[in-house]
């Protein structure tokens, strides 16, 4: 008998010692196609730093986009975990959880996830952090069994570097999990050290496919090389304590520079970089100005001040983004690049955010944004297109007339009168909306040609204070010309664009386009996008 258990127990202890069933390099590339998250976020947030150039979101109790080197260009598609008891069940906190998410500090953006299993089992809670002085973003873990069963947890992390995700490559290395392409590289490490490991392709190889099918982790590929890779680390938690668990997802130009920055910043730990990020924006904060009307809504108004003022770029200072995230394309972006629009400057957008800040009392963004604009996306002839790269670069090069004439609405809310900046930005962008308006070649939501009331009366504004400027610079010619054409404007936009036959109403209402400003002539034509 004493023989047969010694033989059982020797037997267990080989098999418990045995490689996994599967290693070396991961098989099944490229992979299944990289899609982007969808567009709404629970939360967004960097160091107010310039030295931290990583941007995180959030959404569905997990961490979605991060953006690395900058706002137009997101790295990642997403960070989660998957808990199994090793026989019965394996999921996604992402499905499986109810999921709550707070701001944890009214003047700093301080995220925690609390995301309990549907059934009762386990609860995983996640406070964000990124550090001001390094590419990192770290997130603390606790994870609790809830009937004291153990659990097993498993990060399952989705590089997507470069703004795209089909063609990087992952390895396993001595601190984690390191992902890289031609022009960036993640380090994902943790501060105890995962138990198994394994690099693979979406789909066929990965974590995920791998656990789901027996809820057990038999892969352990080394790397996965040019697709779309999803790496797995099973952590050292069970659920049954209460210690908790720091990742720390690093980047950089290479795969040495990511691991540095990721093992640099468990070294200094979360509490004290998450101490400096708050400090970092407790210090901006004192700097806003809580509009009167704003004051029951005050928590509201920080975030969203916070918000705004994350979206600004840290290497082109005065670039803001659209959106830190694809709206309209619920995950299944298919426009020229894989995440274009909502990633770029649109001048419309920046003027938005501009004014914003001019409301909240933070005249140096506002002014940085109008230098962006004038400076780095002004076209030789006056106009602006539609949007560029945070770099300023054209990206959409049609012309939509509104995005003409805000920067010029901009400059005058802030005074800015200066001869040079008439004469090299202001006076070109004026003559331009004199000699094309008030016809529009895109109205800002059709994307179609034409006259909309909308547009024309930011030509009209754009021209008059225009006018003030020139004025002001002793160029009255200029002045008159200018409030000359929108004055003429004035006068004819209610022929123009407003229908006294339309079908919605007895009374006279403004039509968003009308294309031979002739409102009454019911004239049809094809909508734009495809509806």
């Amino acid at each position: 008998m004493l023989r047969a258990t010694l033989l059982v127990a020797l037997t267990v202890l080989l098999l418990s010692a045995a490689p996994a069933l599967a290693a070396g390099p991961a098989p099944g590339g490229p992979g299944d196609k990289a899609l982007w998250t969808e567009a709404d976020k629970d939360g967004f947030a960097t160091s107010r730093s310039l030295a931290s150039r990583v941007w995180l979101t959030l959404n569905d109790g997990r961490l979605t986009e991060v953006y690395y080197p900058d706002l137009g260009t997101p790295a990642v598609r997403d960070l989660q975990f998957v808990v199994s008891d090793g026989a019965s069940f394996t999921e996604r906190e992402q499905y499986a959880t109810r999921q709550h998410v707070k701001l944890l500090d009214r003047r700093s953006l301080s995220y925690r996830q609390v995301n309990t299993d549907r059934e009762g089992q386990y609860r995983i809670t996640k406070t964000y952090t990124t550090d001001p002085a390094r590419n990192t973003v770290l997130m603390r873990v606790r994870f609790e069994s809830l009937t004291q069963r153990a659990l097993r947890l498993y990060v399952l992390y989705d590089p997507s570097l470069s703004n795209e995700g089909d063609d990087d490559s992952g390895n396993n290395s001595e601190s984690g999990l390191v992902a890289s392409d031609a022009n960036a590289a993640s380090a994902l490490v943790p501060s105890v050290p995962f138990t198994r490991r394994s690099s693979g392709f979406l789909g066929t190889s990965d974590g995920w496919t791998d656990l789901r099918s027996d809820h057990t982790m038999d892969w352990d590929y080394e790397s996965a090389a040019n697709g779309n890779v999803v790496q797995t680390g099973l952590t050292s938690l069970d659920g049954r304590g209460k210690r908790d668990l720091t990742l720390a997802l690093g980047f950089g130009a290479n795969a040495d520079a990511a691991t540095v920055a990721a093992r640099d910043s468990l070294g200094r730990g979360f509490t004290r970089l998450d101490s400096g990020f708050r400090r970092g924006w407790h210090r901006y904060m004192k700097r806003i100005r809580l509009a009167f009307s704003a004051a029951p809504y005050s928590r509201t108004y920080f975030a969203s001040a916070m918000v705004l003022a994350a979206s600004e770029d840290k290497q082109n200072r005065g670039a803001v983004i659209a959106s830190p995230s694809m709206p309209w394309a619920w995950g299944l972006l298919t426009l020229d690049d894989p995440s274009a629009a909502y990633h770029l400057v649109w001048p419309r957008d920046a003027y938005q955010v501009a004014t914003a800040m001019i409301a909240m009392g933070d005249r140096a963004a506002a002014n940085r944004m109008l230098d962006f604009t004038f400076n780095r996306q002004q076209q030789p002839d006056g106009s602006f297109t539609q949007n560029t790269t945070v770099g300023g670069t054209v990206k959409w090069d049609n012309i939509q007339m509104d995005e003409v004439a805000l920067p010029i609405v901009l400059a005058w809310q802030l005074g800015r009168f200066e001869p040079a900046l008439y004469t090299a930005h202001v006076k070109r962008a004026a003559d331009y909306i004199a000699a094309n308006g008030p016809f529009t070649r895109q109205e800002r939501w059709e994307n179609q040609s034409g006259y909309s009331p909308g547009t024309i009366g930011a030509e009209i504004a754009a021209l008059t204070v225009a006018s003030d400027i020139a004025a002001r610079n002793g160029e009255t010619g200029d002045a008159r010309r200018y409030q000359r054409v929108a004055d003429a404007w004035q006068r004819g936009v209610q022929t123009w664009t407003a229908t006294s036959n339309g079908p919605y109403s007895p009374a006279p209402y403004y039509l968003r386009l009308t294309k031979h400003r002739d409102p009454n002539r019911a004239t049809r034509y094809d909508v734009g996008d495809g509806g």
